[in-house]
């Protein structure tokens, strides 16, 4: 018989499954979609037992479409979003409330807050974060303070908190385990990036009990095993977490300092493998946990583009320009380039470099002649100069240019957005075969947990290369592409 790890990528709008082999071949692809909740400007929430009921549901009809025996899994993997922060009750298991999802940005006050009392630079070289709502912490922070009985039940110990691969943990073990790994750990604003442990300062700054938090465990290990599951048998070792764009790192098999990828999805991140070495950003990007495997800490720049295919879905929701996010290649590529249309994608603030949380969408250059093509080719040309900001910072931050731009997530593959990140980069990008990446990652965490896989340079061997996408945009059209742009996001 053969075996699989099943790799769960809980993510923002959905949970996909996957079946993986040894030979890193997915067998079976599921994603079941949930709500979005937005109960205020500004907000966004989910259910998370909405989110469970994805997951069980993206179980289910994985197995029955592989036609195998749930028993032919011999471990899980968790990749999730990062900074979506739950609160539910160890008693019961029950959520205590929704999920505040990381696009949310409910506490910017409490962020302003802190900056204006000078706490930012000594936070930024303790976590490698900044104070921003994007991050768990001071949406913990919120909760407690909006609600003094929550706080009470908090520091009784009657509450759980964790972001959603300790929520999934939890309920996947029959609640035996309330652990995080060091990767979502690092994403809080809680943890110390050198000692890989809850932080008492921050713990104190953030006004967070201690007995609210999981334990912070390497990325690579036997967490628990499955327990009173209706989809999945007693026994199972969960045995593999890192968060999304860290699991995306390590299944690009960017094992090496200097490495680097983006992902595509909702957001868009870049990342770039830094080893053991701590890199603290001159210009705002976040210094972050890739990894941990036994007693080996990887550390990883990261740079966030908060909205990408986002721009996508509004430009089909929103807008009615066309009827699926994958038309939106076709309509871009039916004109010649923008026709002097920027669109700063900006619909929920902005990202690394510039960390402007006030800033909201921006579209320039509209003339009588401007058309639903110029718009959309508009969106994809932001999405990728948004990556561009990013990876000049980080090449000023490491001193050492990225030289080639691996890329994976669902809008990798559009093919025009893929070219034209080569030619604003001026620098080839690279597509694997297997886009699925972030699942990837968790799955070859969990087999190598359990010796499915024996050492990350199998992982290695089995990457394949699909397309590269060379520059072909002269410096004189990127540059002006480039001046607009920053122009434009200086109104946004």
């Amino acid at each position: 018989m053969d075996n699989y790890v099943l790799a769960i990528d809980q993510g923002t709008t959905g949970t996909t499954t996957l079946l993986i082999d040894r030979h890193l071949e997915i067998r079976t692809k599921i994603t079941v979609d949930f709500p979005q909740h937005y109960p205020k400007p500004g907000w966004v929430e989910h259910d998370p037992e909405e989110i469970w009921f994805s997951v069980c549901q993206a179980i289910r009809r994985v197995l029955q479409q592989a036609g195998i025996a749930p028993r032919a899994v011999v471990a899980v993997g968790i990749t999730n979003q990062r900074e979506t922060t739950l609160l539910w009750e160890r008693a019961s298991g029950r959520p205590a409330g929704n999920a505040i999802v990381w696009q949310d940005r409910r506490s910017a006050d409490i962020c302003r807050e802190f900056r204006e009392r000078g706490l930012e630079p000594l936070v930024r070289s303790r976590t490698g974060l900044l104070f921003d709502p994007y991050f768990a912490g001071t949406k913990l922070t919120w909760r407690l303070r909006q609600d003094p009985a929550l706080r009470v039940r908090a520091e009784k110990g009657e509450l759980a908190f964790g972001t959603v691969d300790s929520f999934l943990v939890w309920r996947l073990t029959g609640g035996s385990s309330h652990v995080t790994d060091v990767s979502n750990a690092s994403r809080t604003l809680l943890m110390d990036l050198r000692t890989c442990d809850w932080d008492e300062d921050q713990l104190r700054l953030l006004e967070v009990p201690r007995a609210l938090l999981p334990r912070i465990r390497p990325s690579s290990e036997v967490y628990g095993h499955t327990r009173g599951l209706e989809v999945l048998p007693d026994g199972i070792p969960v045995a593999g977490m890192a968060g999304d764009q860290q699991a995306a790192l390590f299944g690009q098999t960017c094992f090496s300092p200097g490495e680097s990828k983006c992902t595509y999805g909702t957001g868009a991140f870049l990342l770039e493998n830094t080893g053991g070495e701590i890199v603290e950003s001159a210009h705002k990007l976040l210094t972050t946990v890739a990894w941990r495997i036994g007693d080996e800490t990887t550390y990883a720049l990261e740079g966030s583009a908060f909205i990408a295919g986002a721009a996508v879905q509004w430009l089909r929701d929103g807008l009615g320009l066309f009827q699926s996010s994958a038309d939106v290649e076709a309509l871009a590529a039916s004109v010649p380039d923008s026709d002097g249309v920027v669109f700063v994608p900006a619909l929920t603030g902005l990202g690394a470099p510039h960390w402007k949380s006030e800033a909201r969408g921006t579209i320039t250059g509209i003339t009588r002649g401007t058309t639903a093509a110029h718009l959309a080719r508009a969106t994809l040309e932001g999405i990728a100069l948004q990556i561009c900001d990013l990876a000049g910072a980080m090449d000023e931050d490491r001193g050492a240019p990225l030289a080639v731009l691996k890329v994976d997530g669902g809008a990798a593959r559009n093919d025009l957005l893929m070219q034209l990140q080569a030619d604003l980069l001026g620098r080839p990008v690279v597509r694997p075969q297997m886009v699925e990446t972030t699942a990837l990652g968790a799955a070859i965490l969990a087999g190598l947990a359990v010796g499915f896989w024996q050492s990350s340079r199998e992982a290695k061997a089995n990457w394949r290369e699909e397309r590269r996408f060379q520059p072909r945009m002269s410096a004189q059209q990127r540059n002006e592409l480039t001046e607009r742009w920053r122009e434009a996001v200086g109104k946004a």
